[in-house]
């Protein structure tokens, strides 16, 4: 399913970061691998519970900051967490044109760069369904995680990154409109639409009315294709709709987001050893602003959970923003050694993302066994699911950076 990849690191103390990063990895580049540590600590940071947190102290504004950026907006609009998976793709995309030009250098044709690449689109589906799996009687074939909204999109990616800039543009502006449309004429819910057959709660103040009720929860033309195409597999009950409103279909906007990441990788390769800077802050404005313009229009609503075509143009801006941030302060004012444990997880992320999905309950369970409850609760009650999250998250982290010091990475 995957392969362990050997690199060469050197056997250096954390104090010896630059020489450490430069000697690791000179072809790569430290802000990426800073920016994807910072998306995969993010997604590990469940574990703190901030939320449970900001139960216990209901008047802490603090708190309650925390905890909103710790979970999914319920519909429209956007927190820090939801910047988690758009990040992770973008930076799929940003990754690209280094992956396919050092494959290349080694005499691959583009044959076996493209059945490499179907094989890669295979496993991330396939993982992604396994770990969708871990708690259900028998296997969950659900498409709409992270990881198979990826394998979905990656060969098209990989095809188009063989393409002109222009012809890139060109296909994520037909991806986007083609998708866009596709919604708008699919019919809009009716005003006597019954909301709680498709798990819709009476009171949810977050559908639209007019005409972004196209994109309302579970009443639109994704959900009505995962009522087709989930049913084609093995079920333990028929599929009527996802709580959450996730869809399978998502993947093609998805793709989307993974283009706005080929295009920066393109912009990093090409301008190397300069950081372009001006492109990206442009880039991100732009699309920023083209996002906000399309939601407060109701031309098109701003929702992650459904990946609206808006979604990916503002999301995609603040992904270019985050870049621009990691690739100023680490490679232009080279300030590396603060990135060090970011890089340590970035470098990691198919194993950092394995090791936050299936090893929570295990580490919870064994910390609780050996140390007991009180060690956890020695601030207080209230702060006893963030005692433990840290201790979990530094468990995770310490087995990351023994698998760096060994040069284990684990690729797909």
């Amino acid at each position: 399913m995957s392969e362990i990849v050997t690199m060469e690191a050197a056997e250096a103390l954390p104090s010896d970061v630059e020489r450490l990063i430069a000697k690791t990895a000179p072809q790569r580049n430290a802000a990426v691998d800073a920016y994807r540590g910072l998306v995969m600590l993010l997604m590990m940071g469940e574990v703190l519970q901030f939320a449970a947190v900001a139960r216990s102290y209901p008047d802490s504004l603090f708190w309650h900051v925390l905890a909103y950026n710790q979970t999914h907006v319920e519909w429209a609009g956007m927190g820090l967490h939801d910047m988690i998976q758009p990040s992770f793709t973008f930076l799929v995309g940003v990754a690209l044109p280094y992956s396919i030009n050092s494959r290349l250098s080694k005499g691959k044709s583009f044959g076996k760069l493209l059945l490499h690449t179907l094989w890669r689109s295979l496993v991330l589906i396939a993982l992604g369904i396994f770990l969708r799996s871990t708690h259900s009687a028998q296997t969950n074939f659900t498409f709409e995680d992270t990881l198979t909204q990826i394998g979905l999109g990656y060969t098209f990616a990989f095809l188009l990154a063989f393409c002109k800039s222009k012809s890139q543009w060109a296909a994520l502006a037909t991806i986007l409109f083609g998708y866009w449309l596709a919604w708008a004429l699919y019919p809009a819910p009716g005003p006597g639409f019954n909301y709680a057959a498709v798990g819709v709660p009476l009171g949810w103040h977050h559908n639209f009315s007019g005409f972004a009720s196209h994109w309302n929860k579970n009443s639109n033309l994704g959900q009505a294709v995962d009522v087709w195409f989930l049913n084609l597999f093995p079920r333990e009950a028929a599929f009527r709709y996802n709580g959450g409103g996730y869809l399978t279909l998502s993947f093609i906007p998805t793709l989307g987001t993974m283009l706005l990441g080929l295009q920066a990788g393109e912009w990093l390769r090409s301008d190397a050893p300069k950081i372009p800077m001006k492109r990206f802050l442009i880039a991100g404005t732009l699309l920023i602003i083209a996002g906000l313009l399309l939601h407060l229009t109701g031309i098109c609503p701003v929702v992650k959970r459904i990946w609206t075509p808006s979604w990916t143009l503002f999301s995609g801006g603040i992904c270019f923003y985050f870049l621009a941030a990691f690739s100023w302060v680490v490679e232009v004012k080279s300030q590396r050694r603060w990135a060090f444990p970011l890089v340590v997880v970035g470098m990691n992320s198919i194993a950092a993302y394995l090791i936050a999905h299936l090893w929570e309950d295990f580490i919870v369970e064994n910390l609780h066994i050996n140390l007991g409850y009180g060690v956890f609760r020695l601030f207080g009650p209230g702060l006893e699911p963030l005692m433990l999250g840290i201790a979990v998250m530094s468990i995770y982290w310490l087995v990351l950076y023994w698998m760096y010091r060994r040069k284990i990475f684990l690729r797909i």
